[in-house]
């Protein structure tokens, strides 16, 4: 494939907390960007991590990454927002909805009246109800409000595959699907190991009353709770999987990737964001990948989509 770089290749991060900043120094690292500006209530805060990923330029790829306010949003390609409450020890993705479903109202609203036209890409929690909310306020294309979904949650899921069957993850194609928290769910039936089918690879006749399949899913599904009572948060995995995104944006890759999509029909559902497999390129979301689910996997999903939509309610009622 040839890789074709478009328009300015800039991106205003809002937000330089933890995933805000993993994400701006694997950016400084692999070299994706021309331009990064970092946006952060706290101006000195933003200001200071500027000043030292800039003194790290030598040893990374040259660009060019300040400190800067909402006007710089205005010729950017994407803004990539991880500003937020934090997610404390006990506390779920969803619970923190109320909180930042006001502190993003203010946010879009500024981003908006500079006349931004480019891709918003929303990784603060919960995921899929404030990227619904990003659509709301911003009134953009649903193809340009782009959630991180699932993306992190099927890295897991590929990660402990591998190491379980011995196989480079790479080789690992899985998906998990469904809100980004507790009621998300793994793809049984399109996992493949090296384009082998699970059941027939590892000669498993019912996954779901496998234990070791269970508990990988258990800890996919539970692994950002366990980092946070080890060290109180994550932010390493989201900032490579922000990456990703963005490459995939940028470089027009036209890439599958588990994102939070809007869906129109897809999978029986309507006006929702939601973790899916989508096809990313330099407009945003070209399409949504609809997977044939078993009977079990799409009651599942359901389930996964009115939690959701119990959220996304919560949310609107706290923006208005």
């Amino acid at each position: 494939m040839t890789i074709r770089k478009t328009k300015t290749r800039k991106v205003v991060v809002i937000g330089t907390g933890f995933v805000g900043t993993s994400y701006a120094y694997a950016l400084l690292n692999q070299g994706v960007v021309n331009e990064l500006v970092l946006i952060d209530l706290d101006e000195a805060k933003a200001d200071g991590e500027a000043r030292d990923l800039n003194h790290g330029m030598a040893f990374g790829n040259p660009m060019r990454i300040k400190a800067g306010d909402y006007e710089e949003c205005h010729n950017a390609d994407l803004v990539v927002i991880t500003a937020g409450a934090n997610q404390k020890p006990g506390e779920t993705r969803l619970d923190l909805v109320s909180k930042n479903a006001k502190i993003f109202k203010g946010i879009i609203d500024k981003v908006m009246a500079v006349d931004f036209q480019g891709i918003f890409v929303v990784a603060t929690n919960p995921v899929d109800i404030l990227t619904h909310l990003t659509r709301e306020i911003s009134g953009l294309p649903k193809e340009r409000v782009i959630g991180s979904g699932t993306i992190l949650d099927t890295a897991r899921f590929r990660y402990l595959l591998g190491e379980h069957f011995e196989v480079d993850a790479r080789n690992v194609h899985a998906y998990i699907v469904g809100e980004h928290g507790d009621s998300e769910l793994p793809v049984w039936s399109h996992v493949q190991i090296g384009g082998v089918p699970l059941i027939q690879y590892a000669n498993i006749q019912d996954v779901y009353q496998n234990k070791e399949m269970t508990d990988i899913f258990e800890n996919v599904r539970d692994a950002a709770y366990h980092i946070i009572e080890r060290k109180g948060a994550t932010y390493y995995g989201i900032g490579l999987g922000l990456v990703r995104l963005t490459k995939a944006i940028l470089n027009n890759e036209n890439a599958i990737l588990t994102v939070s999509a809007h869906l129109d029909g897809q999978y029986g559902l309507n006006d929702m964001y939601i973790g899916v497999p989508a096809l990313l390129n330099e407009h945003g979301i070209r399409e949504v990948m609809e997977l044939d689910l078993s009977k079990k996997e799409q009651i599942h999903f359901e389930k996964s989509a009115n939690v959701i939509q119990e959220m996304i309610d919560t949310g609107m009622k706290a923006i208005q």
